[in-house]
């Protein structure tokens, strides 16, 4: 996942992850700003969060419904 503290969404997707369990690598992008070209060449987006999942699938933005339905479809 990418986000920054800074960042509701970033936030509120890490919390789901949290209550969900689910293992994930965090990228702080106001630590390492550096990196947001992996996020936006991921997404084709400046948008944060942006949220990598094993199959090469990923999210920008999702809301909690759409982030809980694909870590289901993860079997996550």
């Amino acid at each position: 996942m990418y986000g920054a503290p800074w960042c509701r969404d970033c936030r509120r997707s890490k919390a789901v992850l949290d209550i969900r369990r689910v293992d994930f690598d965090y990228v702080d992008l106001e630590c390492d700003p550096g990196r947001a070209c992996e996020a936006e060449d991921i997404s084709g987006r400046k948008s944060i969060p942006v949220l990598v999942f094993p199959d090469g699938t990923h999210l920008v933005e999702p809301t909690n419904a759409e982030l809980a339905a694909h870590l289901d479809h993860q079997g996550l």
